[in-house]
């Protein structure tokens, strides 16, 4: 499986952007897909989460209210709706694929195919 995130840019604080995750080479429709952010400087964190169906959904604290992960399995895109952003939303985010879906969802190492990152830069 191949992922790759777009859609990231520079925004000011208050706007939004929303990411893309197109998989190719097998369909992710079985796949609990996650998304993680890096911000300059520090580790990688997990951002949100969906299961298969997209029946569940999981945030980080710090976004839950202004994020919404979702998915397109007829067009095997996962995306991330970011509203309100602030400035310390700025990193370069990854999605993520898990074929085995772990319970443990906010652990990088249950995902086994990661895109390239997209970054996103919100000025103050």
């Amino acid at each position: 499986v191949q992922l790759q995130a777009y859609g990231g840019g520079l925004v000011q604080a208050g706007g939004y952007l929303r990411l893309s995750c197109l998989a190719s080479g097998r369909a992710i429709s079985v796949y609990d897909m996650g998304w993680f952010r890096q911000a300059p400087g520090k580790g990688r964190e997990f951002v949100a989460a969906i299961n298969w169906s997209g029946r569940s959904t999981h945030y980080v604290d710090s976004v839950k209210g202004r994020f919404t992960i979702s998915r397109d399995n007829a067009k095997n895109t996962v995306y991330l709706q970011m509203n309100s952003l602030e400035p310390e939303d700025t990193a370069v985010y990854y999605c993520a694929a898990d074929p085995k879906s772990n319970s443990d969802y906010r652990v990088e190492s249950v995902y086994d195919y990661w895109g390239q990152g997209t970054l996103v830069t919100v000025s103050s």
